[in-house]
């Protein structure tokens, strides 16, 4: 751990709260909402200008947004069970399911423009993202909460008790911002290795870096390959409305066995070989068609603005990496509060473990969308409830920043080495025949070279500027690509989103997650799954 003394004496915005929140996209929002509601003092912290950025804001979502009605619950439930290899547990797909009902009513109270049917009656079902974040802002800022914009995290503060605070930069400006609080919830999104995603290259896996440096845990990080399917020639990753694709080749034969759900793997595969692979989305209804374009508004954008109809014409596709943003690995929660296993750290949304609901697979909306609202609220509550319990010991703590990066003000030479490391880190994530068709040698190699570069990445220093963030994303993809790939060499089965080449099978004794953890040295250990079998 490295005190970072020169930012410590030379910061420009300094400013103590109950809780801090690291993150503003929905779950970052709905803890802030949630700790405020406590009668506590909040300040959030986004990379970004919060009710804009992250994946939420440009997209809908649907959302796992379920009548309480005992059969309904149960089909929702077992609707993902098998397909996440049997990792999910019923209590906590229960309490979300609970609480997503109850917020999504919650912000038809508070204005949300939910679409009417016939009879007047709001359609309670998915979130436009724009409106949904624009809301979302509004409410926090109502609730009093402190917004700081455009400052990303640079190092957790803590001392022997636990995590206190953190410190970062305003890229705006350069200045150097600090919060000294009693409880901290990460709620930074995942890790998508800047693969140009819409909304997710501001998610590079910071907050799990600021959690590892603490002392925290990751858990089922072999469950963070996963890909969505694109045209070439945008960033849209509705994979959603690919339930209504046939896919081609460019002579207009039909690719035997791809599929939106269960056939991205027929695509790679016929990509990783250089035959093109065309989409159509002519198996939607001609009745359904006007209500995709309301439904998705923006994903029909690049095809109009170079007059493609995609119900009528083919399109080419590719498949780009979602990683942890539609995977389900994340920061292990260990409490219903979504508490760390480091005193006063939290952690929601994306950037925790969705295993608990989903499993080893997951969607782009649905869960996530639920995750977000659901393990903020609880994460947010939380982190109050801990805070509170300091009482005046929080403004007296002798903290220091976690850093494993010295943060220098000294002028350093990071810009290009910030290049290359990501570069390298993308070469080793993304290509299908490294991460989506995983095998020990292809593992052990990656390893190897992620290794080193993690080992430079800690031998250098990090100028204090605005730019001072793009390192730290470089070193926190470094850092996720390990975790990643350390315990996807562990589990030597296929599970979920997870596929081992050489080992195609699922393996009943394998049924345990896997809590990676460490950085110099990684580290992956197994932890039992509730052994209940899912009832209503």
């Amino acid at each position: 751990m490295i005190m970072s003394e020169s930012m410590q004496s030379s910061v420009g915005i300094s400013l103590t709260a109950d809780v801090l929140i690291i993150g503003g996209g929905p779950a970052g929002t709905w803890a802030a909402l949630s700790a405020a509601n406590e009668g506590v003092k909040v300040v959030l912290a986004d990379k970004g200008y919060c009710g804009s950025s992250g994946a939420t804001a440009p997209s809908g979502t649907g959302v796992w947004y379920i009548q309480p009605d005992a059969e309904a619950r149960l089909e929702a439930k077992m609707s993902r069970y098998e397909l996440g290899g049997q990792l999910a547990e019923n209590a906590w797909m229960n309490r979300v399911l609970d609480k997503a009902y109850e917020r999504m009513h919650h912000l038809a109270e508070l204005g949300y423009p939910f679409p009417l049917d016939g009879s007047g009656k709001s359609v309670v079902r998915g979130l436009q993202g724009p409106e949904y974040m624009k809301l979302m802002r509004k409410l926090v800022l109502k609730a009093g909460v402190k917004i700081l914009d455009h400052s990303p995290a640079l190092e957790l503060l803590a001392d022997e008790h636990g995590v206190g605070g953190a410190r970062g930069v305003r890229t705006q400006t350069g200045e150097n911002w600090e919060v000294r609080a009693g409880a901290v919830v990460i709620a930074t999104g995942g890790c998508a290795f800047l693969s140009k995603a819409l909304g997710c290259n501001v998610l590079t896996g910071d907050g799990y870096l600021l959690a590892a440096e603490a002392g925290a845990e990751m858990s089922g990080m072999e469950f963070s390959n996963a890909y969505a399917i694109s045209p070439s020639f945008a960033s849209i990753t509705k994979t959603a409305y690919y339930r209504y694709a046939s896919f081609y080749y460019e002579d207009g034969s039909i690719v035997e066995g791809a599929g939106s759900q269960r056939g991205r793997s027929v695509i790679a595969r016929n990509l990783l070989q250089g035959r093109q692979v065309f989409a159509r989305l002519d198996q939607a209804p001609e009745e359904i068609r006007p209500r995709l374009r309301v439904g998705q508004t923006n994903f029909f954008l690049p095809f109009d603005r170079l007059g493609i109809d995609p119900f009528r014409d083919m399109f080419p596709v590719t498949l780009r990496l979602e990683g942890t943003v539609r995977g389900t690995g994340g920061i292990h929660i260990v409490n219903e509060d979504c508490g760390t296993a480091v005193p006063g750290l939290y952690a929601a949304g994306d950037a925790a473990t969705r295993e608990l609901i989903c499993g080893g697979f997951t969607g782009g909306g649905s869960h996530n969308a639920a995750w977000a609202m659901s393990s903020g609220s609880f994460s947010g509550k939380g982190a109050a409830s801990y805070a509170k319990s300091l009482g005046t010991r929080s403004s007296e703590r002798a903290l220091k920043g976690l850093s494993t990066s010295q943060l220098t003000r000294q002028e350093t030479s990071t810009g290009g080495k910030t290049g290359d490391i990501v570069e390298a880190v993308k070469a080793e994530v993304h290509p299908y025949d490294r991460n989506l068709f995983r095998t020990e040698q292809g593992l052990v190699s990656s390893l190897e070279r992620l290794d080193q570069l993690w080992k430079e990445v800690r031998a250098t220093p990090i100028t204090l500027d605005n730019r001072a963030y793009k390192f730290r994303e470089a070193a926190a993809m470094t850092a996720t690509a390990r975790w990643m790939y350390r315990s996807a060499r562990f589990r030597t089965e296929t599970r979920g989103m997870h596929k081992r080449v050489d080992y195609p099978s699922l393996d009943g004794s394998q049924r345990h997650r896997l809590i990676s953890g460490g950085l110099d040295e990684v580290s992956v250990r197994t932890e039992e799954v509730s052994k209940e079998v899912v009832l209503a």
